[in-house]
């Protein structure tokens, strides 16, 4: 065919041909297991026409051998992976473009009001998926499930992560201001006498004021008390 790249025609005459000998079987032998005319391989390894590419790939496992992606450096590019995300109705994402979250960069229209947040979404604009790709750099393929990945889990972490993080903020200002011998803004001196003691931990019934009131009347203290 006129519109053919002469160098694909080669490669594919020379793996067919590499193919029949691995295997060890004529043309004719070659076809009747792959279920086409012998003419078709013939044409093939000839240059006058093409094969699908399951078919080479059918004749490739013949010979024990598998049809491969390689790189300019020499290493195998595999396929991509088949358990990536999905959208809502179980499809693909476009292949060239990147997933993310449906909680990243979401939209700040009204529509966000009326419609259900999806787990994962990606980024029509080429423009905006390039300048992510420019501080991130490219993913190798798209992102697989994960325990969590759901808005509101996403969300309930996040906010257990701001309360962790707050938390080590104090430890280390309390920790500092020990270090450096200030008194501990966040953990008042309690001066309560003995007496406030036995009425936490009370052995015997007590009374109405007490239980509300848990001092005795001479505490200068009273820190726990709202």
């Amino acid at each position: 065919m006129a519109d053919r790249d002469p160098a694909e025609t080669r490669l594919l005459s020379a793996l067919l041909r590499r193919i029949r000998r691995t295997a060890d079987v004529s043309q004719r032998e070659l076809a009747q297991r792959l279920g086409v005319s012998p003419t078709a391989v013939a044409q093939a390894e000839t240059g006058h026409r093409d094969l699908p590419a399951t078919v080479v790939m059918r004749a490739a496992r013949i010979a024990g051998l598998r049809i491969a992606l390689v790189e300019e450096n020499g290493q195998e590019a595999p396929g991509m992976r088949s358990d990536t995300v999905r959208d809502s109705g179980g499809r693909r994402f476009p292949a060239h473009l990147d997933t993310r979250h449906g909680d990243q960069d979401w939209w700040h229209g009204s529509e966000r009001y009326s419609r259900t947040r999806p787990w994962y979404t990606y980024d029509r604009d080429r423009g905006a998926r390039d300048r992510l790709r420019d501080e991130l750099g490219a993913p190798a393929d798209h992102q697989t499930p994960q325990p969590g990945d759901g808005p509101e889990a996403r969300a309930r972490a996040r906010r257990d992560a701001a309360r962790a993080a707050r938390a080590a903020e104090d430890r280390r200002w309390t920790e500092e201001r020990w270090r450096r011998g200030l008194p501990d803004a966040w953990a008042p001196t309690c001066t309560c006498p003995a007496g406030c003691d036995d009425l936490l931990f009370a052995t015997s019934p007590l009374t109405a004021r007490e239980n509300a009131v848990p001092h005795v009347d001479d505490c200068p203290c009273r820190c726990d008390v709202a």
